[in-house]
């Protein structure tokens, strides 16, 4: 998963310092900003927020902070101060508009690594983290997409569902189900980052749903890629009596036993095109109706609702 830091300073010397400590990090990416151009870029959601004091000239630190806890998206982004003014008076100040970590400068790099690291670490622990797949869940969800919908950005989103998943469940038991969960994120996951494209991503929204925003043309392809690929490991799951006979046989409330096929995936895709949405409802309204025509299709399968000129 990409997390972005924003560096807030009227130069570089921060940022520059940031950039060569995360230089061979594929998994951190730093974007500096001047303090007047801040709220501006408050659309996007960061991992971490940091604020080199030393270097504002346009404002002050305590109106940079408001300005963040303003932002509704970010008013739980951490926020670092970096800061040679270390009175007590002055942390008091500070910590009274919700900074969260307070630096001493001049930095020590390899510190403000291992700082920085772990901040991001804990972050991804707590933050609307999906214990099972380690995937974002709803919140980092939500706000993703409502990100891209406010800057006008043209993408597709994937929503998948694994069918007669309960049957599986039911025959195998919930840790075995777990199991399938956890290798559907992992085949999701390659294929949607397969050309390693930063701006794509993958969340899991609960129990076998997962959604993918994906700004790649070639996201058909993509579907047709975790098809292939699901269809084919998807079959370990599975006792050799069952991949024969090709279904489940399930007794339902009443004790009759039922036939179901094996677990397969769904994926409705929507292509979300500037104007064409004006809240993340709409897409999911859309994304729940196109979801259903490929799940009433036998198998694994994909349907796409496209873009309407």
């Amino acid at each position: 998963m990409i997390h972005e830091i924003f560096i807030i300073e009227d130069d570089e010397d921060l940022t520059l310092m940031l950039k060569e400590i995360f230089e061979h990090s594929k998994e951190v990416i730093i974007k500096a900003f001047s303090a007047d151009t801040i709220a501006e870029h408050l659309l996007d959601v960061p991992a971490l927020i940091i604020i080199n004091e030393d270097k504002l000239k346009s404002k002050t630190l305590l109106d940079v902070c408001k300005i963040i806890r303003s932002s509704e998206d970010n008013s739980i982004t951490p926020i670092m101060v970096v800061t040679s003014n270390d009175a007590v008076e002055h942390k008091r100040e500070i910590l009274r508009e919700e900074v969260d970590f307070f630096v001493k400068s001049p930095i020590d790099s390899e510190c403000m690594h291992y700082t920085v690291r772990n901040i991001i670490k804990l972050l991804y622990r707590n933050r609307g983290i999906s214990p099972l797949t380690k995937l974002p869940g709803n919140l980092p969800i939500q706000s993703e997409l409502k990100k891209r919908l406010l800057k006008k950005q043209e993408f597709a989103v994937l929503y998948f569902d694994l069918d007669n998943f309960k049957a599986y469940n039911d025959t195998y038991g919930f840790l075995e189900g777990d199991e399938i969960i956890k290798q559907t994120a992992r085949i999701i996951l390659k294929n949607v980052n397969a050309d390693e494209n930063i701006h794509n991503f993958v969340g899991h929204i609960g129990g076998d749903d997962f959604v993918a925003l994906v700004t790649n043309k070639n996201y058909e392809e993509i579907c047709q890629n975790i098809i292939l690929e699901f269809d084919r490991k998807i079959l370990d799951y599975f006792s050799e009596e069952d991949k024969e006979k090709g279904y489940l046989e399930v007794p339902n409330r009443k004790g009759i036993i039922e036939e179901f096929p094996l677990v397969s995936l769904s994926i409705g895709v929507v292509e979300v095109s500037r104007g064409r949405f004006h809240n993340v409802l709409e897409i999911g309204e859309i994304g729940a109706q196109v979801k259903h025509l490929a799940k009433v299709t036998p198998g694994s399968a994909y349907a796409i609702n496209r873009r309407q000129h």
